[in-house]
């Protein structure tokens, strides 16, 4: 199942096996402020939270919006894939 905009609770969510990772943001002009990266303990090490990240880097791009990570793996994962540095704002 790709990534999912789950407006209703203002989070990115990505469903494996039945568990779902999430990315908690909050919308502003022009930029995803993402809180927090959660992947439940099943999925953790599974490259899962990595997918669920590229699709928000993959959302913010098509939405010509800027990623702000307030979340300690968002940050790490946007300095790791140099490729999404211009969103980092």
């Amino acid at each position: 199942m790709p990534m999912r905009d789950n407006p209703e609770r203002s989070r990115f969510e990505l469903q494996v096996n039945g568990e779902v990772a999430y990315a908690d943001y909050r919308r502003q002009p022009g930029t995803l402020v993402i809180a927090y990266v959660y992947a439940p303990p099943a999925l953790r090490g599974t490259g899962t939270a990595d997918r669920l990240m590229q699709g928000v880097a993959e959302t913010a791009r098509a939405e010509g919006m800027r990623i702000r990570p307030l979340c300690g793996y968002a940050a790490a994962w946007l300095r790791r894939h140099r490729e999404h540095r211009d969103l980092v704002g």
